[in-house]
């Protein structure tokens, strides 16, 4: 088994794979913004985008790298000569070549293994001094079969490489097959280290990369907001709390940082934040059941994981409405110095249920206060 006391090494390819969702456009303004919020959290490298889009990227990307940011910079390349001279003009610490695999890739391209392997010992010599490292990327690994793969990355053996990123393309892990692929990979390629790329085609990008974390992957990438083509990427807050609340290990990460990063992305995307979406979502720490209610007036705790503060937002009030209880709403009263008695109060209750059910939605402090003073 593996030694699971060991920090992940975050990638976060928002202004790449995140860009590529449709109809999300970043300006240099938006992406100097991301990238000094993500470099304030701590995470450790940033794909900063893909040189072979044209002058303005090159020129983004650049401009990026000569910021003094502390997390390494990589370039997202095609298996092409030209995306890796791009690359060089954009400056970045790395280059990552991405290679097709899979038979459904190799058939669509006309294209077949001998092809991948020639290109294998083209590409990554003429790479070779161009940067301060290479990563290798095996698109669509999840679809590939296995002797395939590890055919693959066994030409790699042959190279200097950071690592080679097991791309799960389309979405069509889950926890269980993720965790046999990288495992068994991790064994029999003791001296490569592996990345992990999940898209959320299925729901499962989160629970992918922290099975993939688990059985080995040095590195896994993510994105704010879980932008990214179609589903989506892994959300890089959903992974870091993942990883510090379920699995109990302590991430170099100032998660601190995450409600202002997710709201940044979300307004600079043009994608509003489901209202339920994990951490960040604007009902992900809200409350109304009584039952619940009167417990958190005691211990927050007993009914939320995961402290507000932690996220850099402060705790969400009560809401109230349908399902609300006597005790939160008797705490609301007080904390606006209204001291009812307890009939009352149950009375006020009932007048707040029957407009929460009439309205169709809950009622705001105001609405609360105009009905406790009449």
């Amino acid at each position: 088994m593996q030694n699971f006391a060991r920090n992940p090494y975050i990638l976060d390819t928002t202004l790449r794979d995140g860009e590529q969702t449709p109809g999300v456009v970043f300006s240099l303004e938006d992406k100097l913004a991301i990238v000094t919020l993500l470099d304030r959290a701590g995470i450790q490298e940033v794909e900063t985008g893909t040189p072979a889009m044209g002058t303005n990227e090159i020129d983004d990307m650049h401009i990026i790298n000569n910021q003094g940011f502390s997390f390494k910079t990589l370039s997202w390349c095609r298996a092409v000569k030209s995306d890796i001279d791009n690359a060089v003009k954009a400056g970045t610490n790395g280059v990552h070549i991405s290679f097709p695999v899979s038979a459904v890739h190799l058939q669509a391209m006309g294209k077949n293994e001998k092809w991948v392997h020639k290109l294998l010992h083209e590409l990554i010599p003429y790479a070779n001094g161009k940067f301060e490292y290479i990563t290798i990327g095996a698109q669509d690994a999840s679809r590939t079969d296995s002797f395939s793969l590890k055919e693959f990355i066994h030409e790699l053996l042959y190279f200097k490489i950071a690592r080679v990123r097991i791309a799960d393309t389309v979405g069509i892990m889950n926890p269980f097959s993720t965790y046999e692929l990288i495992y068994s990979l991790n064994h029999e390629f003791p001296a490569i280290n592996f990345e992990f790329h999940g898209h959320n085609d299925l729901g499962m990008a989160t629970a992918n990369s922290l099975t993939a974390f688990k059985a080995g992957a040095v590195c896994i990438d993510t994105t704010i907001n879980g932008l990214g083509e179609r589903a989506g990427n892994t959300p890089l807050d959903e992974f870091v709390m993942a990883v510090e609340l379920s699995l109990g290990i302590k991430v170099p990460v100032d998660t601190t940082v995450f409600a202002e990063l997710s709201a940044l992305v979300s307004q600079a995307s043009g994608i509003p934040l489901p209202i339920n979406k994990p951490i960040t979502g604007s009902g992900a720490l809200r409350h109304e059941s009584g039952i619940h209610t009167n417990l958190m007036l005691k211990n927050r705790n007993t009914y939320q994981l995961i402290s507000a503060a932690s996220i850099g937002r402060p705790e969400e009030e009560f809401v109230f409405g349908k399902h609300s209880g006597l005790h939160a709403f008797m705490a609301f009263l007080e904390k606006h110095n209204l001291y009812l008695s307890d009939d009352r109060c149950k009375e006020l209750l009932s007048s707040i249920k029957f407009e929460a059910i009439r309205l169709k939605r809950n009622l705001n402090g105001s609405e609360l206060l105009a009905l406790a003073e009449r």
